[in-house]
């Protein structure tokens, strides 16, 4: 006699801030909960983010923050108005971690560190009554209808009433986020946009000298510009490009023109202090015969990587002209290949359409079932709104998780 999978009301898959946002949502309706996730703790990726400081969320207006998603904000709008940075601010409070406003705006934990409030929040939700699953990785679904899973004892099926899947796309896969689901999704009527690189570097074609003597060195206080935006701050040298803030923050549209063109031109202020016609006039002065790098450093207080770069990037010609050298300096062209690979990037663009789900983020081909987090085909720049919208998408999904369970017939 076939013996029939054991039941669960809620099956959440994946433990991290999405998923585990949609688990303490059913757990305060009332439902009984099983997370269930490949790796052999949750939160890895989530720790991974506060290895450099967690970066929770951003205290500009909300005007101005949810124009951060780009054309996926009206699609995040309602998750976003529900748990705005302020209030997920008291949520944190709330778990006994204590927050700070950094000078730039972002919200921070007083003590940089993502461990002490995962730690809570797990205690909080066992305390709730959350099952956790770890090393099940989710397999889809059997003929049957019944949630599969594959663990180090074999597979193993599942039934849910509502299943919430919080799986991440596919940036630093060996933390668990592999992409893998696109397949299964896109076989039940849930189609995704292609799954890219977002708050990625980019790779260039460096010299011998660059990648030799300054792979590794920062170049300090810099504003690049790529079509009509802009960012300013340190940039690092890698052996294959560039890496850090203001270039993850121009990865969008950099990744975009070389998808559209090939390659993408990227301009770099190397003085961003200094206006051109100044620069110029100090440049004019004599040189002598002091090697340009002495000039440099004499006349602009340019020296290393600076300097390096100009040799790299502009012509011979140019490098001898005071006014076309401070035009280089000012407003240096430097052409990116490619952005780095997708598995090395901070986060995942493209994901699950969203005209596949309903305003409550379940897939319309298969009632209650919901998809939230990074999951979702949608992006956005580090400073805090990777995490609000993972946190704010996997509580939607719980809300209306619960609100199906509640209301079988209207789904």
């Amino acid at each position: 006699m076939k013996t029939s999978p054991p039941k669960v009301s809620v099956a959440i898959i994946g433990g991290g801030p999405a998923g585990l946002s949609a688990a303490e949502v059913l757990l305060n309706h009332g439902h009984a909960v099983h997370i269930y996730d490949s790796m052999p703790s949750l939160g890895r990726k989530f720790l991974m983010a506060g290895k450099s400081g967690l970066n929770l969320t951003h205290s500009e207006k909300f005007e101005t923050f949810i124009t951060r998603y780009g054309p996926a904000q009206g699609n995040l709008k309602a998750a976003l108005n529900a748990f705005p940075p302020g209030v997920f601010k008291d949520w944190v409070r709330e778990l006994g971690i204590k927050t700070f406003v950094g000078t730039s705006g972002r919200v921070f934990p007083k003590d940089f560190k993502a461990a002490p409030l995962l730690r809570a929040w797990l205690h909080r939700l066992r305390e709730a009554g959350a099952t956790i699953h770890v090393r099940h990785t989710w397999q889809g679904w059997n003929d049957d209808g019944a949630l599969c899973f594959q663990t180090p004892n074999g597979t193993v099926s599942v039934r849910a009433d509502a299943t919430v899947l919080a799986l991440g796309g596919a940036s630093w896969p060996k933390l668990g986020s592999t992409g893998a689901w696109l397949d299964t999704l896109a076989a039940i009527g849930a189609p995704s946009a292609p799954l890219r690189p977002a708050n990625c570097g980019f790779e260039v074609h460096w010299s011998d000298h660059i990648k030799n003597k300054f792979a590794g060195v920062p170049l300090k206080s810099v504003r690049l510009s790529h079509a009509d935006q802009h960012a300013s701050g340190d940039v690092t040298f890698t052996a294959k490009g560039l890496e850090s803030g203001p270039v993850y923050t121009l990865s969008a549209p950099l990744r975009d023109a070389i998808e559209r063109d090939g390659t993408a031109t990227l301009h770099l202020d190397l003085l961003p202090g200094q206006s051109e016609p100044k620069l110029a006039a100090s440049l004019a002065r004599p040189r002598g015969k002091k090697t340009l790098a002495t000039h440099l450093k004499r006349t602009a207080k340019m020296s290393g990587v600076k300097v390096a770069l100009l040799h790299e990037c502009l012509p011979a010609d140019d490098l001898n002209d005071p006014a076309r050298l401070a035009a280089g300096i000012k407003n240096l062209p430097l052409t990116l290949l490619r952005p780095a690979p997708l598995e090395n990037a901070i986060s995942t663009a493209g994901g699950v359409k969203f005209d596949a789900l309903d305003e409550g983020f379940m897939v319309t081909a298969r009632p209650n079932l919901f998809c939230a987090g990074e999951m979702l085909d949608w992006e956005a720049p580090t400073g805090g709104y990777l995490l609000t919208a993972c946190f704010a998408t996997g509580r939607r999904a719980g809300y209306a998780a619960a609100a199906a369970l509640a209301h079988p017939q209207d789904t």
